[in-house]
């Protein structure tokens, strides 16, 4: 069978040839429609996160990703149903763990679960997988060319309940909601954000030019474009309002710092980037206090569990098709699988050739490898 895979640090994803995986006791074979591609995946290209199975100098990539089941394998699932796989498994050597026995491997420390496609297992950017039936979520069919969606919103659904548990000892009542970063991350939080019944308002900040399609995407949600170059997140409370939650995903970690300034009293901030190491200053004092003094908070969140991506694919069904369409730029087949990854390939003619220009492709949001149509 074909899949995807990279060398970690090396630049560029091939497709290689690798067998037909056979499915173990309690696993399931699954013929893989659609794999999502996303800023993860770009870290793992380049080398910065993630690293291959031990013993493998190659990963095969994905995981955002749609199948159906082709073979149940004694399994309760049934041939011809359309699954999203979860991302977090057991350890190399270990069946399971306390995190996973809980449902909850997306608490679990480092060392305690591999992420397939990430580190530690292969991903699913190939035409067949096998997994246990437990990491195998269903999803309806008329949801099933979308379903590589159903992992970047379970991130949000986890996100969401961690934020509102932070709140719960107390009536919260959200009314405005601020989206750092408009990735296809952002922007499919803004959407649940402004098709949800818990925030009035919506924000999404960004660094991008008019006229521009994501800020078209955001004022067409009903929600606001605020340019960052112009309003600094630290100064959005006096141009705009202060904001009941903030949810960062841009990975700059400046961010994590100003947003409790974005915060309205008794607000939360919910941090999904991960930065790279950088010192900088910051007014620890003013932070402490304005942390107390108006009872906010700051949550970190990281992975999804089960019922998250339960959640996200009820998420994805009130979605209108218009914002799936608009976010989701590109689904290209094995042939063209290259386009998919236009970043990579554009950084990887600029380190051959310092003429070849910007390697990042700025209208470029979301994009997905067909493996098999549905």
């Amino acid at each position: 069978m074909k899949a995807i895979a990279v060398q970690p640090g090396a630049g560029v994803p091939d497709v290689v040839e690798r067998p037909v995986p056979e499915p173990a006791p309690g696993e399931a074979l699954v013929r893989i429609h659609r794999v999502g591609v996303d800023g993860t995946d770009y870290e793992v290209i380049e080398g910065s996160h993630g690293g291959a199975p031990e013993g493998d100098d190659r990963l095969v990539l994905g995981h955002e990703a749609v199948g159906v089941v082709d073979d149940p394998n004694d399994t309760e699932l049934e041939a011809g149903q359309y699954v999203v796989p979860t991302v977090r498994r057991p350890p190399p050597g270990t069946e399971t763990n306390e995190y996973f026995e809980r449902g909850e491997p997306d608490m679990a420390p480092e060392g305690a679960y591999v992420e397939r496609g990430i580190v530690g297992a292969h991903g699913f950017m190939a035409e067949y997988i096998t997994s246990p039936a437990e990491f195998l979520v269903p999803i309806s069919a008329d949801l099933a060319p979308w379903g590589f969606l159903v992992e970047p919103l379970s991130i949000t659904e986890k996100a969401l309940e961690h934020a509102r548990t932070s709140r719960s000892a107390f009536a919260w009542q959200p009314d405005a909601a601020l989206v750092l970063g408009t990735g296809s991350l952002g922007l499919l939080t803004a959407a649940m954000f402004s098709a949800a019944d818990d925030f009035e308002r919506v924000y999404c900040l960004g660094r991008k030019d008019r006229p521009h399609p994501v800020i078209d995407i955001i004022e067409r949600l009903g929600a606001t474009y605020i340019d960052s170059r112009e309003t600094p997140v630290a100064e959005i409370p006096a141009a705009y309002e202060p904001m009941d939650l903030v949810y960062e995903a841009t990975g700059y970690a400046k961010h994590a710092f100003e947003s409790i300034d974005a915060l309205a009293p008794n607000g939360v901030a919910a941090l999904l980037g991960v930065p790279g190491d950088w010192t900088f200053e910051v007014d620890g004092g003013h932070l402490h206090r304005e942390l107390v003094l108006h009872n906010k908070a700051v949550v970190g969140t990281v992975n999804s569990n089960r019922s998250h991506f339960e959640a996200a694919i009820d998420t994805l069904a009130d979605l209108p098709d218009w914002v799936l369409e608009a976010i989701v730029t590109g689904i290209y087949g094995l042939e063209a699988a290259d386009r998919a990854f236009p970043n990579a390939t554009a950084h990887a003619a600029t380190a051959d050739d310092e003429s070849a220009g910007t390697p990042d492709d700025d209208t470029t949001i979301k994009t997905a490898v067909e493996f098999t149509a549905i």
